[in-house]
């Protein structure tokens, strides 16, 4: 049986390793040059099971609104005339009902956690290195931030994730790099939380894929599915037409235009994030732990000898180019923590599409036409739930039963009209 996925990020990567190790023979269909070059290239690179969970969540609509007279802010909304920006947006409303909030999160923490366990079993098997470090410290900088993360340290509790509840005195103890004059209330610690190097992690796991007979093929662009009989006959390329047994749409953002004109249509918005990553010059003032900060929802990051910083939501906006607003945000929380770790108007700037679905789970496996299949639609939690997401579909496609209940975590709820 031949399969096709088509997209080389973490989610394609990821899939065609596993659908390999299922027995398939698999080809990769990528228009960039190589892998994970787009939203998995520079992230934030955070694996946090436990605060996993859908953007839609009560109080975040009166946030965003707050957020917009913020001149730094983890959020940012940019209106536009754009219908399906609208549409994303009524349905994103609807599901930040407390009731919708809590089965959607439960969803994603149930893939998130499996994929955890995947991604160590698939690094033990194969002894990849990604940067990779545990250990994670979410920091206050106010006692208003501490008093509300106990709604969160209960959930941690319930999902039995290990968790201390800092001081502010614990946590400088904790990191010696945190800047003494910046305003520092506490912090929680996730010793056992991880975070590495995504695009690294992906090289490898292609370089893996390779030797075991997966076929890459860069610099294809996709352009239409031919149809014939209810099922995908072919795909029309800038090469020819490529068939196989089982297509995978993996493709992010741009899955949409391929699925809309065979009549899938996911409602799914770009939601932007931005990154900054720059070379440590004082090591001495750079983090060991990765760190983030609650105020502006951005990530501290080592990797290697560079320090990654990563955060911000955007929305509304057309186009890749990056923007001042959310890159002063990034660099406020470095210069606040770490203002000596590393010359900041140096580092090279990134920004990334990520797929987001209003609800917040990806849609996974089976689609009404026979022999499609979709692995697309993580949002930000792309790197957390990759490595499950791609056994689920490898399982799926090979016939066999998934080792976790897909309820919710698929294209059903979407065309029952549960989101409508």
């Amino acid at each position: 049986m031949r399969a096709v996925v088509v997209g080389a990020g973490i989610i394609g990567v990821c899939t065609a390793h596993a659908l390999r190790r299922a027995g398939l023979d698999v080809t990769v269909i990528e228009r960039r040059s190589g892998v994970a070059q787009e939203t998995s290239f520079a992230n934030a690179g955070v694996m946090a099971p436990g605060y996993v969970g859908p953007w839609a969540s009560p109080g975040m609509p009166r946030k965003v609104l707050r957020y917009l007279l913020q001149p730094e802010a983890p959020v940012v909304f940019r209106p536009s005339l754009s219908p399906a920006l609208w549409r994303w947006i009524r349905r994103w409303l609807r599901e930040c009902d407390m009731e919708r909030y809590r089965r959607n999160r439960a969803r994603m923490q149930r893939l998130a956690f499996y994929s955890q366990e995947e991604l160590r079993t698939l690094r033990t098997r194969h002894a990849i290195e990604y940067e990779q470090a545990t250990g994670y410290l979410q920091l206050f900088r106010t006692e208003q931030e501490v008093e509300a993360s106990a709604t969160t340290r209960a959930m941690l509790t319930e999902l039995g994730v290990r968790h201390t509840l800092f001081t502010a005195e614990q946590c400088r103890a904790l990191e010696p790099a945190l800047h003494p004059a910046t305003g520092l209330a506490g912090g929680l610690h996730l010793p056992d939380d991880e975070t590495g190097n995504c695009a690294f992690f992906a090289h490898q796991l292609k370089d893996i894929a390779i030797r075991d007979g997966v076929e890459f093929r860069f610099g294809v662009e996709v352009q239409a599915a031919d149809m014939a009989l209810g099922r995908v006959e072919s795909l029309r390329t800038s090469v020819g037409p490529i068939r196989a047994d089982a297509y995978v749409i993996a493709g992010g953002i741009d899955s949409l235009s391929l699925l809309a004109p065979i009549g899938i249509r996911l409602p799914m918005m770009a939601v932007k994030g931005y990154s900054a990553t720059a070379a440590i010059t004082a090591f001495e003032h750079a983090p060991f732990t990765s760190v983030m900060d609650e105020t502006y929802k951005v990530a501290l990051t080592r990797m290697g000898n560079r320090l990654r910083v990563a955060g911000t939501a955007e929305l509304g906006t057309r186009g890749m180019s990056l923007r001042d607003g959310p890159l002063r945000t990034l660099l406020k929380a470095a210069h606040d923590w770490f203002p000596y770790a590393a010359i900041y108007r140096q580092a090279k700037f990134w920004v990334g599409a990520r797929p987001m679905l209003p609800d917040g789970p990806p849609v996974l496996g089976r689609t009404p036409i026979g022999n499609l299949f979709l692995n697309t639609g993580h949002g930000s939690t792309g790197w957390v739930m990759a490595v499950g997401s791609a056994r689920i579909v490898a399982d799926v496609i090979a016939g066999r039963e998934p080792e976790i209940d897909l309820e919710g975590l698929t294209l059903d709820r979407y065309l029952a009209g549960a989101a409508a």
